[in-house]
């Protein structure tokens, strides 16, 4: 059965990723795209092109809606397509604070319908082995979890320079980050804040955030999320009785590429993947017949209220790291 996607948006990763990975997936069709711009849509070659998102909304051949909106705009249009009978993925961050995914599941619950936050790394084969030997003890008892997210860039007239629409290095990359403590944790039941830091940018976002915390009384965890450092990903985990370090491919954006896991020591390999296509289908087959996987909206809750409480703690604003 294919299923049939529509876009709300069409800006950098819906260009770059989403519409390549469901004109590859072996059960989407891209049925349709609104945007503010008619002819950045047709590039996508959907089947149609419609000139508002409330147009999109109103057909109803689209089962799917990929929204791919600023970061502000994502309670408002996952709520409309929601209403609409449709099934959502969202772009991360699911919302701005936890109060407004709390208000998305109720609303996804209330109408029945499938939300899905689009945390691509979570479907990528690595990631998923990771979580599987964690879980399994092979590391045995989960002691810490070491992880860094950055690059410098010149982003002018983004609204990731904006705090109002939900900018900064946190919401935009930190997330991968406290998506895999909350992975690898059992969902972070209990979280503490031992220290943050920040060095705000002239827009006051963050340009940087540093912060470690302890997950459930035991788990140490360090995540560094930075626009303006230029250093490489790491995502480094360690127990009792082994390690986990991501080898060769980034450790939170492979794409496309071949990638490796050393694993106590000995080297795993895993062919080249395009994690969005992954995410696609599996979206698309929950659609179909309730059986793909995809992450749980519990996930996205838990992360959600983890960075509000990073973000609520002013110890160290406006420190240069």
């Amino acid at each position: 059965m294919t299923i049939k996607w529509g876009f709300l948006g069409a800006g950098w990763i819906a260009n770059r990723a989403t519409a390549p990975a469901v004109h590859a997936a072996n059960n989407a069709q891209l049925f349709g795209v609104a945007s503010r711009d008619r002819a950045r849509s047709a590039k996508f070659e959907p089947q149609n092109v419609y000139d508002s998102y409330q147009q999109l909304l109103d057909d109803p051949q689209i089962e799917v809606v990929y929204i791919s909106l600023a970061n502000h705009q994502h309670l408002e249009w996952v709520t409309k397509s929601l209403e609409a009978g449709k099934h959502v993925l969202c772009e991360k961050p699911l919302g701005l604070n936890a109060i407004e995914v709390q208000k998305m599941i109720e609303c996804a619950q209330r109408c029945n319908r499938l939300l899905v936050e689009a945390v691509w790394t979570r479907w990528h084969p690595r990631f998923k082995r990771i979580t599987e030997l964690v879980e399994s003890g092979a590391i045995g008892d989960l002691a810490s979890i070491e992880s860094q997210f950055t690059f410098k860039s010149e982003m002018t007239e983004n609204y990731r320079l904006d705090p109002a629409l939900g900018g900064g290095a946190l919401l935009d990359i930190g997330c991968y980050q406290s998506n895999a403590w909350v992975a690898l944790t059992g969902g972070a039941k209990d979280f503490e804040i031992n220290n943050v830091a920040r060095n705000l940018g002239p827009t006051k976002i963050d340009l940087t955030t540093d912060v470690k915390a302890t997950i459930n009384g035991k788990v140490k965890v360090h995540s560094l999320s930075s626009f303006e450092i230029d250093a490489p990903q790491k995502f480094e985990i360690l127990g009792s009785a082994g390690s986990l370090v991501t080898a060769s491919g980034e450790s939170f954006s492979t794409w496309r590429e071949t990638s490796s896991l050393q694993i106590n020591g000995h080297i795993e390999y895993f062919d080249s993947v395009d994690a969005f296509v992954e995410m696609i289908q599996q979206v698309s087959e929950s659609v179909a017949t309730n059986s793909g996987w995809v992450m749980p909206l519990s996930d996205s809750l838990r992360v959600a209220q983890i960075l509000d409480q990073v973000i609520s703690s002013r110890s160290a604003d406006g420190v240069a790291l």
